[in-house]
């Protein structure tokens, strides 16, 4: 690929503006926030029924499923930083090659998964040691669920491709497609049919199946037909030791941050159903916050990424900038309605009175979640990128460290409240030491780029 490292002199240069960030945040900020969306629909569906034990059931098997394909989440962020810098070099051909050998490794990997499912099931049930009940729910939506693996891991490089080439509009609409079906699908097989949580699972098979043939159809439509890469380029090898790198550290990120989620479960769950429930609906507030600000970390992928192939210092610290100051808005925005609304979206999701009062005690933990996790948030995207992929799963390791070393003091002082609260100093902390490492990366990325 012709990247800035291949022609240190060349600059390409690109508009950053308010304006420009904008257009590429709020469609994927409108796509993202559908899917926790999503799961609170999920979990009002199971909630119906008043069962606390189905409710953390489907919370144990939704952290088992984003145990493996969020730890392959550098299909979809891999996918557009590497995209964008190919944009932003010109070079057609890395574009299209870049798709062919992500979707590879997605299809083999989800088969892979897919046949593994239920050892995988019974390691996770194992670590997690919920009871009898809770277990029974979670291995249901599972080893449904797993079916769909390759489709799922493929629409996570189907999504990335596309806004790596900036078509945020398409992403949404993509992303809309799947998840609004899959609400629907799951109140009408959940909760009408009262297929409990096989329906709620089934329903997000359809969902991913019909997002992943439509988004293949609109990749194949966009593709140059006049510039292909050859075999050759495609398995070149030096591609395929720059993504493995690229992916093995996004992967350890990845594996990370959903071993802190597994971890903040299990815990949580040596406190009762009750507590494990209660977590499990505040745990959405965390979700949704954190895809409210997806959206603009996005846009910073990708002009980032853009930036970098391009070799524009400028454009770097402009996009830089500008989305994380609209991150911020963001972020105390969401954290304000939460707070006032926090109580309001917990009585839709059930109808457990037991449930509804314990979540409402740690309500203010989940509401600052925006505020304590933007910088970490905002910085993930820069890395991720820029491609400075080695710094971020470091520095992701040493914050986890940290925030197990936390529980173990928080806990028997603060119970609970301690959890939430170490949950939210590792969300800082993650911010904070790769705020340390921008700029010696961005001097060494752009040595003689213009200013």
């Amino acid at each position: 690929m012709n990247s800035s490292a291949d022609k240190p002199d060349t600059v390409r240069r690109f508009e950053v503006t308010h304006a420009s960030v904008l257009r590429l945040a709020m469609p994927m900020t409108i796509a993202y926030i559908t899917t926790p969306l999503l799961g609170i629909v999920d979990t009002a569906v199971v909630g119906q029924f008043g069962v606390p034990a189905m409710i953390g059931g489907l919370a144990i098997g939704a952290v088992f499923i984003d145990l493996i394909f969020t730890t392959f989440n550098f299909l979809r962020s891999g996918t557009t930083g590497l995209v964008a810098q190919a944009v932003g070099a010109e070079d057609e051909k890395e574009k299209q090659a870049i798709l062919f050998r992500a979707l590879a490794i997605a299809i083999l990997a989800g088969m892979i998964f897919g046949v593994a499912s239920p050892l995988l099931l019974k390691f996770g049930l194992w670590f997690m040691a919920p009871s009898p009940a809770v277990a029974e729910a979670a291995s249901t939506y599972f080893l449904i669920r797993m079916i769909a693996a390759p489709v799922s891991l493929g629409n996570y490089v189907i999504l990335g491709w596309l806004f790596g080439l900036g078509k945020s509009t398409t992403t949404l609409a993509i992303q809309l497609l799947i998840n609004v079906t899959n609400m629907i699908l799951s109140i009408v097989l959940g909760l009408w049919f009262g297929w409990e949580v096989t329906g709620v699972a089934i329903a997000t098979i359809i969902g991913e199946t019909i997002g992943f043939i439509v988004g293949g159809y609109l990749c194949w439509r966009l593709l140059d037909r006049t510039t292909r890469p050859s075999r050759k380029s495609i398995f070149k090898l030096q591609s395929w030791k720059r993504l493995a790198n690229l992916n093995v550290d996004i992967m350890i990120r990845s594996f990370a941050l959903l071993f802190a989620f597994a971890f903040f479960t299990a815990q949580g769950a040596k406190f009762g159903e009750v507590t494990l429930a209660a977590n499990a609906l505040l745990m959405h507030f965390f979700f949704i916050g954190a895809n409210f600000l997806d959206g603009m970390v996005a846009a910073v992928e990708q002009i980032v990424g853009r930036a970098v192939g391009a070799n524009y210092r400028a454009g770097f610290w402009k996009g830089f900038w500008y989305a994380l100051f609209w991150g911020a808005v963001m972020a105390i925005g969401c954290a304000l309605v939460f707070w006032l609304t926090g109580e309001t979206i917990i009585h839709l999701m059930t109808t457990s009175d037991v449930v509804r009062e314990e979540a409402a005690t740690y309500l203010i933990w989940a509401a600052i979640i925006p505020l304590t996790g933007l910088l970490a948030f905002h910085l993930d995207s820069v890395f991720i990128g820029a491609t400075w992929t080695r710094d971020m799963s470091i520095m992701m390791l040493f914050s986890l460290v940290i925030y197990v070393l936390a529980w173990e003091l928080l806990k028997e002082p603060m119970g609970n409240h301690g959890l939430w609260l170490a949950l939210n100093a590792f969300l800082v902390l993650r911010g904070l030491t790769l705020a340390i490492r921008v700029h010696p990366r961005v001097k060494r990325t752009f040595p003689s780029a213009a200013r």
